[in-house]
Formats: C-alpha cells, structure tokens, sequence
C-alpha cells in the first residue's frame, strides 16, 4: 500500500495563507483520486476538497472553505496540493490527505470511507 505524506501545516494568523502538499508516490498516480479532509476535537472528520482524473477532471470543495481554499494536482511529480487563503480561526485542525485507486463523482467524493490510503495528518493552527 502507499501512504500519502502530507506536509506545510504550521502556525499562522488569521488572514494568511498556507499551502499543503500532499505526495502520492504511486506510478499510476493520475488514476488516483485525491481528497483533503480535516479532523477537530470537537467535530466529525470534515471534507474539504478532493480531485479526480482518471474518467473526468473533476474538483469538489466543502462548504465551509469553497472560495478560499484551491486544491490542484500535479500527476507527474505525484503531488496534490492545497492553497489555503483567507484562514480563520475555525480552519486550525489535523488536516489529512487521503487518496484511492479509482475514480469518483458528486457527493461520493466526500465519503471518508472511500479512500484507503492515509497521510498522518498536518497540523493548521490560525490564530487570531
């Protein structure tokens, strides 16, 4: 199995920016679909992006981060990243990358239970 290593977390003030990167070192990356989520205490673990490209190039944002957060891929170096702007306090969390061999649409792309394979998490703090 390969494991997605997450990177870029750190501690910024509200208002800033962050990029995450996410690197998927697997050959047949470009089948792969990608996804970012992020996990708090108090909440269940929340969808935030995802990216897909072996049957359609499709991109997905939740929510809360739709217009502020920008997830994009580069298949040849195996990487995914996450653009992170105008952070605010309620965006700290454990931030994942989470990735499967296939390909997915609409709201199925949010389902945790979906993807397999499991970054250990980067952690985002915003400060006020």
């Amino acid at each position: 199995q390969v494991q997605p290593v997450e990177s870029g977390g750190g501690l910024v003030q509200a208002g800033d920016s962050l990029r995450l990167s996410c690197v998927v070192s697997a050959r047949t990356f470009s089948r792969f679909s990608v996804a970012w989520f992020r996990q708090t205490p108090r909440k269940e673990r929340e969808f935030v992006a995802s990216t897909t490209t072996r049957a359609a190039s499709l991109i997905y944002y939740g929510e809360a981060v739709q217009g502020r957060f920008t997830v994009s891929r580069v298949n040849s170096n195996s990487t995914v990243f996450l653009q992170m702007n105008s952070l605010k306090p309620e965006d700290t969390a454990v931030y994942y990358c989470a990735a499967f061999d296939g390909f997915c649409s609409g709201v199925g792309c949010r389902d945790r239970r979906l993807y397999n394979l499991w970054g250990q998490g980067t952690l985002v703090t915003v400060s006020s």
